[in-house]
């Protein structure tokens, strides 16, 4: 897995007006693809919405505008750049986390 601290990438984004089901998405591509139409990204959604047989670990936290909604890195996917406003943060503090979790979608580890 990609170490997304050192690729520059995990920072929290709005989607525009009307992107009500995740009004909040990580994203993780690398800023090496910057010239690419698509980002990769990772909804946030609130902890009521968490699976109980779903590891803990699978969803971590990530800290937005004073709330601390849950990575939901099954829902992972390419979004068009139009479709997202400005930085609304970091979660690099977050990275090793988030590619765990990501890991865990992809191998079950």
């Amino acid at each position: 897995m990609a170490n997304i601290a050192e690729a520059g990438t995990a920072f929290v984004r709005t989607q525009v007006p009307g992107c009500d089901v995740w009004p909040h998405v990580v994203d993780i591509q690398t800023d090496l693809l910057r010239s690419l139409a698509m980002r990769f990204v990772v909804p946030l959604a609130p902890t009521s919405l968490m699976p109980a047989s779903l590891p803990r670990r699978s969803c971590p936290l990530i800290k937005v505008a004073g709330v601390s909604p849950m990575l939901v890195p099954y829902e992972a996917a390419p979004l068009g750049k139009r479709s997202l406003n400005a930085s609304k943060g970091s979660a690099k503090d977050r990275a090793r986390a988030i590619a765990a979790a990501l890991d865990a979608v992809v191998s079950g580890v």
